[in-house]
């Protein structure tokens, strides 16, 4: 008994030492991931929740040892409930959302893995890009424990955390650099763990020691060739793999963010512009209420919205909106002075998605928005709405103008997309541009130019018809006065001034926003657009080409007009002893007025060539219902229905030759009326005519409909044509009673007669008609609604 309790007190120690390597390797594999994912995070927050459940799910697992395995998984995913909300609680006090805890954790739970994704780097360790993270690393955890420590098989215990490892790389993708060293710690970490002697080993130190020896040494010699086979396999896909690995370590990885959609926004908030004209007529609109609390200056400019592409008709963000958290990326600020302007904005009457801040933010609290960081534009993805209140930080950078008179403009496919001018300027727009760059060959003085010349000719109203397109703009610049031309709000100045910049060299772009005057409410009237220039060294820098609010515009001289295009020496006019009263005007629609459209005797034959079309698709469309309700009608169905659609074809002939048959006349009746219409027809076609006098009391003069043909003869007068002479329906007569008074007795072959009789008499019927009846006939709309 002492002997055995010594040696149970001997390998009390010696057993603990044994099994700790595995549990400590697992932690270590399960937290690695965490390091690695928190190179794209904000702060270090999410690598001590990943740590600290890599942690909690080893040690369960390993406490738990003595319950059964089916006990394990539910104590284990109980604590990983209580870690989650611990860190989702911590993830939501650091990011400052609003709302309830409840609300944080449902949304988390509902948009985690698409906002993970999408949002912006480095990500805010905010609950719903956390809560993936932390159930993924607490779930490798207890899987790995249970496969390593409970069934002992420590190979295949690792492999959850190498999963979850590669998972983690994959995430974050090249937008960190290469995780050397947590591979290496990764590694060591799985060579530790293998090392350790696992728990089943078995008591003896060699199993083979009780075996014979004949037996014992083919065992050994056995399990020799199977490890140097097995080292031999390794060294061979080490030998085979190992370059073409070796020569992907400098490879760039796949970012999976470029799977996933971001964020998008309505065309309204695509392009804003559009709203000027709007809010320039509801001027008193309430749009936001601002208190600032940081020195923000007399005035300050709110910007909403960068509209950076133009494609000849709309100016467009095109922006690439990520998830972002409290603390948006910062950009270097340029060699300028710089500001910190803090306020807090509630939204009263501003509707769609497009966040407004002071440029450039840095900080926003009270609001979940993603960020454009190209063109420093805010949105919240689940709209804006009335009470929403938030706070925004911004670095506001005020250019050096000491700068501005040397300076140049970039260029090259970094700046393209703000130097881009579409296909389609018009002319007189492309010699305006040369003109005002003519005598100013430094970028500033260019723009400076641009800025002057539209300031001093052109009128600011708020009843200006919205647009920005090419011939809106051209109207802007070269219309009439007395016609609505030459002015507009302030979307059309600075689309003006955007377009000659570009095509000045000078890369520019819009900006839609408000001219916040100290604290208090926004007005619709406060919002108006501006452009800006990009300068090498400085930045962008705003421009404003509205006019002075007491300035009278002067007239647009004839230096700064697209000259009249002279014709050629044939064609040249007579000069005009009269001046005209107003030649600026004269001058500008003339010069104009190739670039308006097409001509009148062009549009009258557009318009013409359009009716024409429509008029022949109707006309086509009516022919095809008439053939498909004739084929319906001979052709379908059994084949009492065919006798009586047969019998309908000729009824409706008869109706649109004018001559309709009561519906108290005998099918024999019809039968003998229709062969007489058809003998009038091709009399009357021939020009020989029938001589038969007119009866008083025919169905059209309100006689007795049932003793008068079509033209009023009685029946017993009409003459009985020879039957090989004109087609006639008197066997469709006699199919048509058989099938009211013995329906189910007719066949096909008689049903095929009947059609074959229908069609050749509503054939020659409608031959004998005149050329423009016929041409009337087939697409008649009638027999589609007649229904007897």
């Amino acid at each position: 008994m002492t002997s055995r309790a010594s040696a149970g007190g001997r390998s009390g120690p010696a057993r603990w030492l044994r099994a700790t390597p595995v549990p400590l390797a697992l932690v270590v594999l399960v937290a690695l991931p965490g390091v690695v994912l928190g190179r794209v995070y904000a702060g270090d927050l999410l690598t001590w929740l990943m740590g600290g459940a890599a942690v909690g799910s080893v040690l369960v697992s390993a406490a738990a040892r003595r319950l059964r395995s089916w006990l394990v998984a539910p104590v284990s995913v109980a604590a990983m409930a209580g870690w989650t909300l611990v860190g989702l609680h911590l993830a939501a006090r650091h990011a400052a959302l609003p709302g309830g805890f409840v609300e944080v954790v449902v949304d988390a739970a509902r948009n985690g893995i698409p906002r993970l994704l999408t949002a912006l780097i480095p990500v805010e360790p905010a609950p719903d890009t956390v809560l993936v993270p932390l159930v993924a690393t607490w779930l490798a955890g207890l899987t790995g424990a249970e496969v390593a420590l409970r069934a002992g098989r420590s190979l295949l215990g690792f492999l959850p955390p190498a999963l979850l490892y590669a998972g983690a790389l994959y995430v974050v993708g090249p937008n960190a650099d290469p995780a050397f060293w947590p591979s290496v710690a990764f590694a060591a970490a799985v060579a530790l763990g293998l090392a350790a002697p696992g728990r089943r080993e078995a008591q003896v130190d060699d199993p083979a020691a009780t075996l014979p020896p004949a037996v014992r040494a083919a065992v050994r010699v056995r399990v020799v060739a199977g490890g140097a086979a097995g080292v031999a396999v390794v060294v061979g896909l080490a030998a085979l793999l190992g370059p073409a690995l070796a020569a992907r370590v400098d490879d760039r990885p796949m970012d999976p963010r470029r799977y996933v959609e971001p964020p998008r926004v309505e065309s309204l908030d695509e392009n804003p512009l559009i709203r000027i004209s709007g809010w320039a007529l509801h001027p008193e609109q309430e749009l936001l209420g601002v208190t600032t609390l940081a020195p923000a200056g007399a005035q300050t400019r709110i910007r909403l919205a960068v509209l950076s592409d133009y494609d000849g008709v709309t100016w467009r963000v095109g922006a690439t909106y990520r998830n972002a958290g409290r603390v948006l990326p910062a950009a270097d600020p340029g060699p300028g002075a710089v500001d910190t302007v803090r306020q807090e904005i509630t939204v009263s009457g501003l509707t769609g998605r497009l966040l407004p801040a002071v440029a450039t933010p840095r900080e926003v609290t009270g609001a979940r928005v993603a960020f454009d960081p190209a063109t420093g534009t805010l949105i919240r993805p689940e709209g804006l709405t009335p009470g929403l209140r938030y706070t925004v930080t911004s670095v506001r950078e005020q250019p050096d103008a000491n700068l501005l008179a040397t300076a140049d403009v970039p260029a090259g496919d970094e700046v393209a997309r703000v130097l881009r001018v579409p296909d389609g300027t018009p002319e007189p727009l492309r010699r305006l541009a040369a003109q005002l760059a003519e005598d100013n060959g430094a970028p500033y003085a260019r723009a400076a130019a641009i800025e002057q010349f539209l300031a001093e000719h052109y009128r600011v109203v708020a009843d200006a018809p919205s647009g920005h397109a090419y011939p809106n703009l051209s109207f802007f610049l070269f219309g009439p006065r007395n016609g609505g031309g030459q002015r507009g709000t302030s979307e059309q100045f600075a689309a003006a001034f955007a377009v000659l910049g570009r095509l000045a060299g000078l890369p520019t772009r819009v900006v839609v926003g408000f001219s916040a005057r100290g604290d208090g409410p926004v007005r619709a009237a406060d919002a108006f657009a501006w452009p800006e220039v990009l300068f090498s060294g400085v930045g962008w820098v705003p421009f404003d080409p509205l006019p002075r609010p007491d300035a009278e515009p002067r007239p647009v001289g004839e230096d700064f007009r697209p000259p009249k295009e002279v014709p050629p020496p044939s064609e040249v006019p007579e000069p005009s002893l009269e001046p005209t009263a107003t030649p600026p005007a004269v001058t500008s629609t003339e010069a104009d007025g190739a670039d308006r459209g097409l001509s009148a005797p062009a549009l009258t034959a557009l318009v013409v060539g359009v009716l024409a079309l429509l008029v022949g698709v109707v006309l086509g469309v009516l022919a095809r219902m008439r053939r498909a309700q004739t084929r319906s009608r001979l052709g379908g169905g059994d084949p009492s229905d065919r006798v009586v659609g047969a019998w309908r074809h000729v009824t409706d002939a008869l109706r649109l030759a004018g001559r309709p048959v009561g519906g108290d006349l005998a099918a024999t009746e019809v039968a003998v009326r229709a062969r007489q219409v058809l003998v009038e027809a091709r009399a009357a076609r021939s020009g020989r005519g029938i001589d038969v006098p007119s009866v008083a009391g025919h169905p059209e003069n309100g006689g007795d409909s049932g003793a008068a043909d079509p033209v009023g003869l009685p029946l017993t007068a009409l003459p009985t044509p020879s039957p090989g002479a004109t087609p006639g329906v008197e066997e469709l007569a006699g199919l048509l009673n058989q099938a009211a008074f013995a329906p189910g007795t007719l066949t096909v072959a008689q049903a095929d007669r009947a059609a074959s009789e229908a069609a050749g008499y509503v054939t020659a019927l409608h031959a004998a008609r005149p050329w423009w009846r016929r041409l009337v006939w087939s697409v008649h709309p009638a027999p589609l609604r007649w229904r007897s």
